[in-house]
């Protein structure tokens, strides 16, 4: 049930059998959480960190007045709150967009971890490092893209991150995602989401049904959103 964790390790570095059972061997309880509830309370100081195994989370910053700013998107694979482990006191909250299977790791299995196994200590610190990456990359496209090529560059990323842990059928994908809640990833209106979607289907790039993104021209999706996987680090290299 932790494969896609195993994948999204594997995509950046080779891990002995001893470290990919080591990693499997930290989680030990799984829990269904329904569509809008918190895995992860903004606040909360957990003794527990999170692997979303199936569904779609997102991570978010709840201000005094109610209003919520997503600040990043969890697939299968995903170490939601790794670096809970250390920083103890959670800033920010992480929500079950849809239906989520998550398994935990106490953080006393994690400090064992980093006291006796350097290697896949720099793993699990480079997932964080790419989480931190992540947020670069949607700041400069809140801050500096235009909203269509903000959408385009957000579908290409899903793209790579769910074709790296064995998600997609060529270059489909499911992607459960609202119009509302996409307004709160790119930060404008539920208006301006449905008329840029409508623009980006007239252009033939992609299609979007019932939760099913399906992309006809990646290459052209790519130039429209000025997009560079670097970011994502999927290079396979001693770490």
């Amino acid at each position: 049930m932790t494969d896609a964790l195993i994948s999204n390790l594997l995509a950046r570095d080779a891990i002995s059998a001893e470290e990919e059972q080591i990693t499997r061997a930290l989680f030990k309880q799984e829990i269904v959480f329904a569509a809008g509830e918190d895995l992860v309370r903004q606040g909360s100081r957990p003794s527990i960190s999170t692997l979303l195994l199936s569904g779609l989370a997102a991570r978010y910053k709840l201000l005094e007045d109610g209003k919520r700013q997503i600040t990043g998107l969890h697939i299968g694979g995903d170490f939601v709150d790794l670096h809970a482990f250390l920083l103890k006191h959670m800033d920010h909250g992480v929500l079950a967009l849809t239906d989520c299977a998550v398994m935990v790791a106490p953080h006393r299995s994690l400090q064992t971890v980093t006291e006796n196994q350097p290697h896949l200590t720099r793993m699990f610190w480079l997932l964080t490092l790419i989480d931190g990456s992540i947020h670069r990359e949607w700041i400069t496209a809140m801050g500096r893209r235009e909203v269509k090529a903000h959408f385009a560059h957000l579908i290409c990323e899903m793209f790579y991150r769910y074709r790296a842990v064995g998600l997609t059928e060529g270059t489909t994908f499911r992607f459960p995602i609202t119009q509302a809640t996409l307004a709160d990833v790119l930060g404008v209106s539920t208006v301006h989401v449905n008329k840029t979607l409508q623009a980006l289907r007239g252009d033939n790039l992609f299609s979007w049904k019932d939760g099913l993104v399906r992309i006809t021209d990646l290459g052209e999706l790519e130039r429209l959103a000025q997009f560079d996987p670097t970011y994502l680090h999927f290079n396979r290299e001693p770490r």
